[in-house]
């Protein structure tokens, strides 16, 4: 089973728990995904199964767009509700006060990556070692946020922020940045993953809707084909003696302008993204069966 499936992830679920169960439904171990999500986040999970996983590395550098709720006056280890408590500020924060801080957060900034995190520092996982009660320096880390935009309040009171963003980007970092700013702190209370490059968390399914799928064996239906992911690339038909050359991983002759190009064979499927320069078509990354 190759494609890329898009999955609504439901809150305390890892992206690690998404996977093993797609594992189960899909009845294949090939499966990665663009980018995670905390337990305590929902929303948009591009899942890669099969031959597709080779493609994984054009969609992590993808923007992502998110509906967070921010809570003022919250400081927690975490940076998010999850955590321990540090400091619980009473303050009042007003959308005028919030707008202003937020003209400080859009474009490109710097953000310290929380303990609570995933990179590696000496080999070690930060969160490893926050667990245990320490604490490493962090060097800031250049991110995008391409808008920023205050929604209104969620029904919890919370502020509701519309955020697309680089890779790399932790939203509850923000969060707990525009905290400092306004000078009351704040945490993340709530996060919802909308978009992922041009996937909409719109067309994806929840994991009932997968089970429900799977069970009337049409799982493989919902798959959308590796080239959804290079939306307005041109395409190139091989001939079936450019395919055999293809296959067996050489360049092959041709007459189309130079550039990149989703090349498949005679019989439609996708063979590989090629890259065409002075006449010469050769293989940037590969998508056919072997």
């Amino acid at each position: 089973m190759n494609g890329i499936l898009l999955v609504d992830k439901p809150r305390d679920w890892t992206s690690f728990d998404v996977a093993a169960k797609l594992r189960g439904l899909c009845k294949t171990r090939r499966i990665g995904h663009s980018g995670t999500l905390d337990p305590m986040a929902t929303g948009l999970l591009v899942m890669f199964l099969g031959r597709a996983t080779r493609a994984v590395p054009f969609a992590e550098e993808h923007d992502k767009r998110y509906i967070a709720s921010l809570r003022p006056g919250l400081v927690t280890d975490t940076q998010d509700i999850t955590g321990n408590i540090l400091e619980n500020n009473a303050c009042s924060v007003t959308a005028e006060e919030l707008e202003e801080a937020l003209r400080a957060f859009r474009g490109e900034i710097e953000q310290i990556p929380p303990m609570y995190s995933a990179i590696r520092v000496n080999g070690r996982r930060l969160y490893d070692i926050a667990r245990r009660g320490g604490e490493v320096e962090r060097k800031p880390r250049p991110v995008t946020i391409r808008s920023l935009e205050l929604l209104g309040r969620d029904e919890n009171g919370d502020y509701l922020l519309d955020v697309r963003c680089s890779k790399g980007t932790y939203v509850r970092t923000l969060c707990h940045d525009i905290g400092q700013r306004l000078g009351c702190g704040a945490c993340l209370s709530a996060l919802r993953r909308t978009e992922v490059g041009d996937f909409s968390v719109e067309n994806a399914h929840t994991v009932d809707e997968l089970i429900a799928a799977a069970e009337a064996g049409k799982i493989e239906e919902l798959l959308l084909g590796i080239d959804a992911l290079f939306p307005g690339m041109r395409h190139v038909v091989a001939d079936s003696e450019s395919e055999k050359k293809i296959r067996c991983g050489n360049p092959v002759e041709t007459a189309e302008e130079d550039g990149p190009a989703l090349v498949y064979g005679p019989n439609g499927s996708l063979l590989m993204l090629g890259d065409i320069r002075n006449n010469i078509m050769s293989t940037t990354k590969s998508f056919f069966e072997v």
